[in-house]
């Protein structure tokens, strides 16, 4: 996902007391998580670690079948190599938030924690989710990148020699 616009969207029915994470990557020093809390659909994204966490929240969701997900569109680079773009939220076919984000240019953690369904791996994301998703079914997980994507060939070539 370094340096490309992404895409995540799930098909979940809910019951009225669903919580928990739908999608998670990464860990408490970097990564990203979509999970239901107090009702609320979330997107989080977790910049290295540094506080604040960037969260988009939606409305209260009703119980039934729902196709939550989010969007990343990449517009630009920042200062140290980090995506610059919006971050769109979604349930259903509604757009529910919107904003600025930036994203790592580097690996989410460092173990290298991996794309999750339904739980996260290793140390929680967001401290705001902790718990693995109860309360409906998780009937699929799809994450989709863009053709493009941005590598500063340079950087690229100084991270491969730094590890001979």
């Amino acid at each position: 996902m370094r340096g490309r616009s992404y895409k995540i969207i799930a098909d979940v029915d809910i019951t009225e007391d669903a919580a928990g994470v739908i999608f998670a990557h990464g860990s408490r020093f970097g990564g990203h998580v979509l999970f239901i809390k107090d009702r609320k659909l979330h997107y989080v994204y977790n910049f290295l670690g540094i506080r604040p966490e960037q969260d988009f929240a939606s409305e209260e969701l009703a119980p039934g079948k729902r196709v939550p997900g989010m969007e990343f569109t990449r517009e630009d680079t920042g200062e140290h190599g980090e995506s610059l773009g919006t971050t769109t939220l979604y349930v259903d076919d509604q757009a529910v938030a919107k904003g600025p984000m930036r994203t790592e240019a580097g690996k989410f953690t460092l173990s290298g924690d991996g794309l999750c369904g339904g739980f996260g791996s290793g140390d929680n994301v967001s401290q705001q989710c902790k718990k693995p998703f109860a309360g409906g079914t998780i009937l699929s997980v799809a994450v989709d990148l863009s053709q493009e994507a941005y590598l500063d060939m340079e950087k690229e070539a100084a991270r491969a020699f730094s590890v001979d």
